[in-house]
């Protein structure tokens, strides 16, 4: 469901827009596009932040863990790798 409301804007930017959009879309459609488009982008920098907060917060733990994994292939490798 749409609903209809008023904004201002200055004639720079509607000028703007009107040749980006074009004769194919109207302004509503445009700027429709280009806000659902903003709205998205901000959801998942959100998600994005959300999740770099929480490898930060449990870095130490997931280095040591890497740590532990590589000294373990390392030795094996090495094992197999002894002709002796």
């Amino acid at each position: 469901m749409k609903e209809k409301t008023s904004i201002t804007l200055s004639q720079d930017v509607l000028a703007r827009i009107d040749k980006l959009a074009g004769s194919t879309s109207s302004r509503s459609a445009f700027i429709e596009a280009v806000l659902r488009d903003y709205l998205k982008k901000r959801a998942r920098a959100a998600i994005e932040a959300r999740d770099l907060a929480l490898i930060n917060a449990n870095a130490g733990k997931l280095n040591a863990e890497a740590e532990d994994a590589l000294q373990y292939q390392a030795r094996t490798w090495l094992t197999d790798a002894d002709p002796d």
